[in-house]
């Protein structure tokens, strides 16, 4: 995936501590985009999601910088948490703080974010697509916060942020059964803000950070710090209670289920234990 007028751009690669080029930095005048190369489902662990927000504190102090596109490589936008096989074990699910701990770093970022989310966006994928402002999609596109499905608690700020952007109601449909819905019905509840096809999403997503890039970038960014005013606290604080809650949950043989279930592509078979 690279953004229109490629042939303009200059680029760098940063890479998380395994050594793989997991993360493309790439500029097209004021616009910068934040490429996820994790593919082919981009799943998140507390290493690379806090060379993320390195990367986002980073163009904070980068007065060229005045939006970025966060998009991603692969068929996914991102699926998560992986949770598949014996990752119900994995350091993510017996312990996240460490993910969290880096995962809220990313909403106290300065600069306007505009999300191509082009696949799948699921679990703590929503999660980070509801860090940037505006998210571009297409009708193939999928959603779901999936935690209850699994077993558990929602995390990475969703009790906060998802019923803030599309209202309560359908913020506890989403989060009680785990539905998957589409781009087109993302955008019907607010949770994306424009539908495309789904070649055109990364090229809309730069069109829309253009546009943003061209307002007064002083005015622009204290703009978004009044709109988002204690926004970043109030996140952190339902993150810590929503660790809390799934800490107690992680042991529960409902967890070790709702993993198993979705590793086998099952209907999963709840005990309350």
């Amino acid at each position: 995936m690279t953004p229109p007028n490629a042939s303009s751009t200059a680029s760098s690669t940063v890479s998380s501590t395994n050594g793989q080029d997991s993360l493309q930095v790439t500029r097209d005048g004021h616009v910068v985009q934040v490429l996820i190369r994790r593919p082919p489902h981009n799943h998140l662990d507390p290493a690379f999601v806090g060379l993320l927000a390195d990367t986002l504190e980073q163009l904070d102090g980068d007065d060229e910088c005045r939006a970025i596109v966060l998009a991603a490589e692969g068929k996914s936008f991102c699926a998560g948490a992986d949770f598949s096989g014996q990752q119900a074990s994995s350091s993510v699910s017996r312990d996240p703080s460490p993910f969290y701990k880096q995962a809220m770093r990313l909403f106290r970022t300065r600069k306007p974010i505009v999300a191509a989310v082009h696949g799948a966006a699921v679990g703590a994928g929503v999660g980070l697509s509801l860090v940037a402002d505006f998210r571009v999609t297409c009708p193939e596109a999928r959603f779901s916060v999936n935690f209850n499905r699994l077993g558990f608690h929602a995390g990475f700020g969703l009790s906060l942020t998802l019923p803030r952007l599309i209202g309560v109601q359908q913020a506890s449909l989403l989060l009680y059964t785990g539905r998957r819905i589409d781009g087109e019905t993302a955008v019907r509840i607010g949770l994306a803000d424009e539908l495309v096809p789904a070649d055109q999403v990364l090229a809309r997503a730069h069109a829309l950070a253009t546009e943003i890039a061209i307002s007064a970038p002083l005015a622009v960014e204290s703009t978004r710090a009044a709109l988002r005013e204690g926004l970043a606290d109030a996140i952190y604080a339902a993150n810590q209670k929503e660790l809390a809650i799934q800490l107690t949950q992680f042991p529960t043989e409902d967890f070790r289920e709702g993993v198993a279930a979705m590793a086998e592509r099952r209907p999963p078979n709840f005990r309350r234990r």
